[in-house]
């Protein structure tokens, strides 16, 4: 089972939707995917109602619960946590012992990034991601490559403690699918497929965690 929690203590930064991207890719592939929500927006648990007519169904957990893991099924073979909204590093600390990973996705905004520095700081002191027991990584998300503002906050993110695995461009499409309960991983028109590209580093990264 891989266990990925996707976290950032601001608001905003899109962990939803990479949660539930994240989580689409995988049932996609063929894996049985549960999504915990463990934002009070629930957001990711209303995108997997919406998905559950779909054949590549997710499974909903309510992250709010105390005993969500008892929910999580034995043959669960990929777990995607959507972290609650402004969590701080002593929360993330509260997950540790069952991770297979981090992810941090980080807007190209000053406001974003001036927050993303001291909670990368924090998580970076945490006993199992100091001892590399606790990978974490960065994606870089809603950019426009085109624009200075973007490079230059790709510039910054790289001086972070972590790397980045992913870069995601800005599309409306990541909207217009989750309204459905999909993803981009489930259409295959080139367009949606250029996108679907920027996943792969990210994907690749975590496939050596499995």
């Amino acid at each position: 089972m891989l266990k990925v929690l996707v976290a950032n203590s601001k608001g905003g930064a899109g962990k939803s939707t990479l949660a539930t991207n994240l989580a689409a890719h995988y049932s996609v592939d063929g894996k049985n995917t549960v999504l915990v929500d463990a934002d009070r927006q629930g957001s990711s648990l209303r995108w997997c109602e919406k998905r559950a007519a779909h054949f590549n169904a997710v499974l909903g957990v309510s992250g709010l619960r105390r005993d969500w893991e008892k929910h999580v099924p034995a043959d669960a073979e990929r777990v995607i946590i959507d972290s609650a909204a402004g969590i701080r590093a002593n929360e993330v600390a509260e997950y540790l012992d069952t991770l297979d990973a981090v992810v941090v996705p980080i807007l190209p905004s000053a406001i974003d990034l001036e927050a993303a520095e001291p909670f990368l700081a924090e998580v970076a002191a945490l006993s199992p991601v100091k001892r590399g027991k606790v990978p974490v990584a960065l994606v870089a998300n809603s950019l426009k490559p085109w624009t200075n503002a973007s490079q230059q906050a790709v510039d910054t993110i790289k001086r972070f403690p972590f790397p980045i695995v992913a870069e995601l461009r800005d599309t409306q499409g990541y909207v217009l699918a989750s309204e459905l309960g999909k993803s981009i991983f489930d259409y295959n028109s080139e367009v949606v497929r250029s996108h679907q590209d920027d996943w792969s580093k990210l994907l690749r990264w975590l496939k050596k965690l499995a």
